[in-house]
């Protein structure tokens, strides 16, 4: 390997001309100020390198930057979390004051449950059995709908009555 030096000897030598022209310029001048207040702002103590651990590479948070971000996701996760927690409370408050849960224990509510699921129960049966005998007709399903709604409205009093006498809800 020769130098640039040695590869620029070999080739043709330069006019006179060529080396007279300045093509490139005078390089600009640095101004020197050797004054206090210039040479007082150089640190001479300070590396020119910034260095860093050797386990650099293997660490999860290389940056403040990045510690900061990762710092605010995680609050922003804490507080979506509280936020997702108290909504869920709230809404389990709200059920339990509904006039249902509220209820209960009360007798008139537990007794009208019963009479539905027995009503509901018998009349499933009945309608069933009249269906394989085959005698379940139009006629014998709108019989059976006016006792169930005549049985409602006495049910509906009934319960009234109790709620505002005897059982008050909650």
């Amino acid at each position: 390997m020769s130098s640039y030096a040695d590869a620029a000897a070999k080739g043709p030598k330069q006019s006179a001309e060529e080396v007279s022209n300045d093509r490139a310029g005078k390089p600009a001048q640095v101004y020197r100020d050797e004054s206090e207040g210039a040479a007082s702002l150089i640190d001479v103590d300070s590396p020119h390198v910034a260095s860093v651990e050797s386990s650099f590479l293997e660490q999860d948070v290389k940056t403040t930057t990045q510690a900061e971000r990762l710092e605010r996701e995680a609050k922003e996760e804490e507080d979506k979390k509280a936020q997702e927690k108290k909504r869920k409370a709230k809404a389990k408050a709200k059920a339990e004051d509904s006039g249902l849960f509220a209820n209960k224990g009360n007798p008139v509510v537990l007794g009208n449950a019963l009479l539905i699921t027995l009503a509901s129960a018998g009349l499933g049966y009945g309608a069933y059995r009249k269906h394989l005998e085959g005698q379940l007709s139009w006629q014998i399903v709108g019989w059976a709908s006016g006792a169930v709604g005549a049985f409602g409205a006495v049910d509906y009093l009934v319960s009234k009555w109790l709620f505002q006498n005897k059982y008050p809800r909650k």
